[in-house]
C-alpha cells in the first residue's frame, strides 16, 4: 500500500481527524506526527503531512452535506414515552425494545426530527448530543423521520441541541 492510501485509510478510521480535514482546521504536521506510529514501516512525518494536505483538497467541507434541503426540517419534542408491548404502536423500535406513548411512564422524551433526514443528520444529532452531555437511549431514522430518545428531563435542552446540529 502506497504512503497516501495508508494515510487516507488512517485519517478514514479517525472521524474527527477526516472532519478536521475536510473544514481546513488542520495543523498537517500536528496530525502526521499523530498518524506516524500506526503508518507502515519508517515513514517522514513531512511525507505523511504532504498526503493529509492532498487528501484535504478532495474532501467535503462538513456543511457541504446536502442530500436535500434540510431548511425544510421540522424538530419537535414528544414527551410521555416509555416501553410498550404489541399491538401498541410504537415511535422508535430497536430489536426487540418499542419505545411509545406509554400511560405508565413519562421515563423517556422523544425528539423528532421530519424532512428531509439521513443517517448524516442521525450522526450530526448524536454527536451535538454527546458534547452538550444528553444521554440518548435509542435513535434511528427511516424515511422522512429521525428519533432520538433521551431521558425527559432532558427534553428541551435535546431538541435545541438537535435544531442546531440539523441547521
Amino acid at each position: 500500500m502506497s504512503l497516501a492510501a495508508d494515510t487516507r485509510r488512517a485519517v478514514d478510521a479517525r472521524p474527527f481527524l477526516h472532519a478536521a480535514l475536510g473544514a481546513g482546521v488542520c495543523n498537517y504536521t500536528a496530525a502526521a506526527r499523530y498518524l506516524a506510529p500506526e503508518l507502515e514501516g519508517d515513514v517522514d512525518v513531512d511525507a505523511v503531512a504532504t498526503a493529509l494536505r492532498r487528501y484535504a483538497t478532495e474532501l467535503d467541507s462538513p456543511g457541504e452535506h446536502r442530500c436535500g434541503e434540510t431548511d425544510s426540517v421540522q424538530v419537535r419534542m414528544e414527551s410521555g414515552l416509555g416501553p410498550v408491548e404489541p399491538p401498541s404502536d410504537p415511535l422508535l423500535s430497536v430489536g426487540s425494545m418499542a419505545i411509545g406513548a406509554d400511560g405508565d411512564s413519562d421515563a423517556w422524551t422523544a425528539i423528532v426530527a421530519t424532512g428531509h433526514v439521513d443517517g448524516y443528520h442521525l450522526a450530526r444529532a448524536l454527536e451535538s448530543l454527546a458534547i452538550a452531555n444528553v444521554e440518548v437511549h435509542c435513535g434511528g431514522f427511516a424515511g422522512e423521520i429521525l428519533v432520538v430518545v433521551v431521558p425527559r428531563l432532558d427534553g428541551a435542552n435535546a431538541v435545541r441541541v438537535v435544531e442546531r446540529a440539523l441547521e
